[in-house]
């Protein structure tokens, strides 16, 4: 899992051991989400749909801006109250590539202001070593997935 810095673009990178159209869901199903990455979401995975996920005291908010199952979505970013973040000032956007029976998740976010890329760097890198260490290929977890 490594989550580097490009031309002030994020982009993590996770390997995780089911196919792309079981690992789709943790980034379009609320209950799935929270299992990875913040403590209560509402999604609504359709462009232009919200995408609303807390973390305690912090807030994400944007809007699915693509869905294309199981290869490819994305949604804006923001944070509400933030005057360099607002909600849905940046970009994120995650690709699910099939190798073998395996997913490769390589997500950049873009648009996020240059006092704030670091922060959000580490977040996304423990956020997805979290995500790694699901295993969304169980048949419970596939049944709901």
């Amino acid at each position: 899992m490594t989550a580097e810095i490009h031309n002030d673009v994020i982009v993590a990178t996770t390997r995780i051991k089911a196919p792309p159209d079981v690992v789709f869901p943790y980034f379009t199903d609320a209950a799935l989400i929270v299992e990875w990455i913040g403590e209560q979401a509402e999604l609504d995975p359709r462009p232009g749909g919200l995408f609303l996920l807390d973390f305690g005291t912090i807030a994400a908010r944007g809007t699915y801006t693509s869905i294309d199952p199981p290869h490819r979505v994305a949604f804006s970013w923001g944070i509400p109250g933030s005057e360099s973040l607002p909600p849905g000032s940046s970009t994120v956007e995650v690709v699910l590539t099939a190798v073998g029976d395996d997913t490769i998740v390589v997500l950049s976010h873009r648009g996020v202001p240059p006092g704030r890329i670091d922060e959000h760097r580490a977040g996304w890198q423990q956020q997805f070593g979290r995500l790694a260490g699901i295993e969304p290929s169980s048949p419970v977890r596939r049944a709901t997935a």
